[in-house]
C-alpha cells in the first residue's frame, strides 16, 4: 500500500471532479464527519451500520480507540469492511498511534510498541527515528488504516504541561528538533501509504491546562515560535492535514471563550493565509471538555465549519450513541439549507477531502 504518484499528479484532475460532480450535498457533508464507535468485530451491528453509512456517503470515516481493539485480526477485518464499502472514495480509518502513552494498538494484542516521542528523539538520529517509525507505520498500514493522527509538532515549552510534557509527546524544546523528527515520522508514514496530521495547532506545548478536561487559555503562555514547525513542514510540502486544538487566545478570538477550533482568524488568516496551508483541516476531538462543557452539538458543528474546519472529529465517548453521525449530518444539511454561504463551505471542504482521499491506495 503506497501513496500513488500517478493518482496524486493526474487523478486529482480527472477522478476528483468526477466524484465531486456525482455527489449530492448530503454526500458532500457526510465526508466531513468522522466518528468513534464501540464495535469490536466486523459482525458487530454498530460496525455494520457504520459500513452502510460509509457506502451511502453519509459518513467520511471512523476513529478507532482502545475499546475497539481486542485482536489484530478483528481490527483488520473491520477495516477491510470499511474500505470495501467505498472503494472509489476510501474512508478515513483513523487512530492515534504516536508511541508511548498515546496508542491504540498495544503489546496486549500483539502489536509491537515504540517509545514516546521524547525518548525517540533522545536516543535516535532523525534517520534512525525514520526507520523506527517506518516499521510501526507499515504494521499500521497492513491492518488497513489510512490515517495516523501524528506527528505531534507541539514544542515542549512548559515542563509542567499536563497533556504534552507529562507524557513525553513532544520531540524537543525547540522548533528545529521538533521539525526534524516530525519529518522523519511523516516520511515513514508516506512510505507505508498512510496520511498524517500535524497536531495540535496553534500549539499545546506551552499550555497550563489540558483541553481534554476543560477550557484552556494560552493567552499568556503561547509564543509565535510554536508556529514554526507548521511553517517549515507546510513549506516543505509535508503537511497532509492539520489538526486544530481547542485552545483560547484572547488576541485571536472574535468572541469571549472562542477556541482555536472555532476561530476564523486562526484557521483562515494564520494557518491558510500566513502559513499557506491549502489542505484538509481537521478538528481535535469535539467531545473534549473544552468543547462539550461550553457548546451544544449544533453550536459545535456550525461554529467549526464557519471557522474553516473541513473534518469534524467526534470520539463518541462522552454520551455514546449510534446516531451521532446522522445528528451531525442533519445539522450540516439544515444549516446549508438556511445559508448558501454555509453550503458553499461544505462544497469547499468536500473538494479538499476528495483530493486527500485520492492519495490513498
Amino acid at each position: 500500500m503506497r501513496l500513488s504518484t500517478v493518482c496524486l499528479l493526474m487523478g486529482l484532475a480527472t477522478l476528483a471532479p468526477t466524484v465531486a460532480s456525482a455527489a449530492t450535498l448530503e454526500q458532500m457533508a457526510g465526508q466531513m464527519i468522522v466518528v468513534g464507535f464501540q464495535g469490536k468485530s466486523a459482525a458487530d451491528p454498530s460496525v455494520v451500520a457504520l459500513r452502510d453509512d460509509i457506502a451511502a456517503g453519509r459518513l467520511g470515516g471512523v476513529m478507532f480507540l482502545k475499546v475497539n481493539v481486542t485482536s489484530l485480526d478483528d481490527v483488520a477485518a473491520m477495516n477491510q469492511a470499511f474500505r470495501a464499502a467505498s472503494p472509489d472514495l476510501p474512508p478515513l480509518i483513523t487512530l492515534d498511534q504516536e508511541g508511548g502513552a498515546v496508542e491504540r494498538l498495544t503489546e496486549d494484542v500483539g502489536f509491537t510498541e515504540i517509545p514516546r516521542a521524547v525518548v525517540v528523539a533522545a536516543e535516535n538520529t532523525p534517520e534512525e527515528a525514520e526507520a523506527l517509525y517506518a516499521r510501526m507505520a507499515e504494521a499500521v498500514a497492513e491492518l488497513g488504516f489510512t490515517i495516523n493522527f501524528g506527528p505531534v509538532v507541539d514544542i515542549d515549552r512548559n515542563p509542567e504541561n499536563q497533556v504534552i510534557a507529562k507524557y513525553g509527546r513532544a520531540f524537543g524544546t525547540d522548533a528545529e528538533t521538533v521539525t526534524a523528527y516530525a519529518e522523519a515520522f511523516i516520511r515513514a508514514h508516506h512510505q507505508a501509504g498512510l496520511v498524517t496530521a500535524l497536531k495540535h495547532f496553534p500549539g499545546h506545548g506551552s499550555s497550563t491546562a489540558d483541553s481534554h478536561e476543560g477550557f484552556v487559555d494560552i493567552t499568556e503562555t503561547w509564543d509565535a515560535v510554536e508556529l514554526e514547525p507548521y511553517r517549515a513542514l507546510i513549506a516543505a510540502g509535508e503537511a497532509d492535514m492539520v489538526m486544530i486544538g481547542h485552545l483560547f487566545h484572547a488576541d485571536y478570538a472574535a468572541s469571549p471563550g472562542e477556541p482555536s477550533s472555532f476561530s476564523r482568524r486562526w484557521i483562515e488568516e494564520v494557518l491558510r493565509g500566513e502559513l499557506g496551508f491549502d489542505g484538509v483541516v481537521i478538528s481535535d476531538d469535539l467531545e473534549m471538555g473544552a468543547i462539550r462543557d461550553h457548546f451544544s452539538l449544533e453550536e459545535t458543528v456550525v461554529g467549526a465549519v464557519e471557522a474553516g474546519m473541513d473534518i469534524l472529529l467526534f470520539s463518541n465517548t462522552s454520551d455514546y450513541r449510534q446516531s451521532l453521525g446522522q445528528e451531525v449530518l442533519d445539522i450540516l444539511l439544515a444549516e446549508a439549507e438556511a445559508d448558501p454561504d454555509f453550503a458553499a463551505r461544505i462544497e469547499q471542504s468536500y473538494e479538499r477531502i476528495v483530493k486527500l482521499k485520492q492519495r490513498i491506495d
